[in-house]
């Protein structure tokens, strides 16, 4: 009994940065569906492409170059943001423009194909084997609580992926509330066509959505890359199918919802793997989304859908 606060502890924080990452990508989904009402299952490759960038510039710069490592990470992360920014314009430009007006179904298709170009896209030219990715940031917080002779591990990466994610997430409230294209976005969520009737150039809006969840799933996958030391390219399917998750659970088109999912998600699926068994992740973590569903069809924060006439 001694041990179970420690551990709980050393679980929670291993939750919390998975779940920072989470919902990072989850953020991509939320702002898409809230504006066009459409997924992009291509995001998640756009996270692995992040990594991918991140990898390629860490082995540019050189991880005994005598550059500082902040400068290196921030390097890898800014290089990634910018090529993925590119990836974010051109999904939305090839696989949704053309078929924004169509049954969703279409729009369904295009992106699943989308992420199954992206994935070999990247494996042609990087090789579909796992490629390790140097430790920036070896070592660790370690600290006992109370009598117990179990030690707290915070590495120094996580806690990273903690502070990065936080500071993003205030830095983008504050962007969406009060800049120029943040309140157009929020003006094209609520009603498309009355933002166009009113002067919004909305295809710019909604390019500059797919740019920004872009932006900030490049960041998630630079920051994990470094954290689990491997990259190999269908990383970005399994990630974009628990953001997604994570995007339902707490309200498809709500950006705090968003955040909440991923964070409720990774705590629960680290929770499931030390207290029961790896195994059992994945079946906790669904079961939790069919749970709350069941009772918040809207998700935790999200709001019923309720048609404009």
């Amino acid at each position: 009994m001694q041990e179970f606060l420690p551990q709980f502890i050393q679980q929670l924080f291993n939750g919390l940065s998975l779940g920072a990452i989470y919902a990072l990508i989850a953020i991509g989904y939320t702002m898409v569906y809230g504006i066009i009402g459409m997924i992009n299952f291509a995001h998640g490759e756009i996270y692995m492409i992040g990594g991918y960038v991140g990898l390629v510039t860490l082995s540019a710069i050189g991880v005994n170059s005598g550059v500082p490592v902040p400068i290196t990470i921030l390097c890898m992360i800014l290089i990634a943001v910018a090529v993925t920014a590119v990836y974010g314009y051109s999904v939305e430009r090839i696989a949704y423009r053309p078929v924004r007006g169509g049954p969703r179904l279409v729009a369904l298709i295009t992106a699943i194909g989308m992420s199954i170009f992206l994935q070999n896209w990247v494996a042609i030219g990087q090789g579909s084997r796992d490629m390790a990715v140097p430790n920036l940031m070896p070592g660790a917080l370690q600290f006992t609580v109370g009598a117990s002779d179990f030690t707290v591990t915070v590495t120094y990466a996580r806690l990273m992926i903690i502070c990065v994610v936080f500071f993003l997430m205030v830095g983008l409230t504050f962007y969406i509330k009060n800049s120029k294209m943040g309140r157009a976005s929020r003006a094209c969520s609520q009603d498309m066509h009355m933002a166009n009737l009113l002067g919004i150039d909305t295809n710019r809006v909604i390019s500059f959505t797919f740019i920004l969840g872009a932006m900030l799933a490049a960041v998630g996958g630079v920051l994990i890359a470094l954290t689990i030391g491997k990259l190999n390219p269908f990383i970005g399917f399994i990630a974009g199918i628990k953001a997604f998750t994570a995007a339902v659970l707490g309200g498809i088109g709500s950006i705090p919802g968003a955040i909440l999912g991923g964070l409720l998600l990774g705590v629960a699926e680290t929770m499931a793997a030390a207290y029961l068994s790896s195994q059992y992740k994945d079946i906790v973590a669904f079961g939790l989304l069919i749970f709350i569903l069941l009772f918040r069809p809207s998700g935790l924060l999200g709001k019923p859908e309720v048609e404009k006439v």
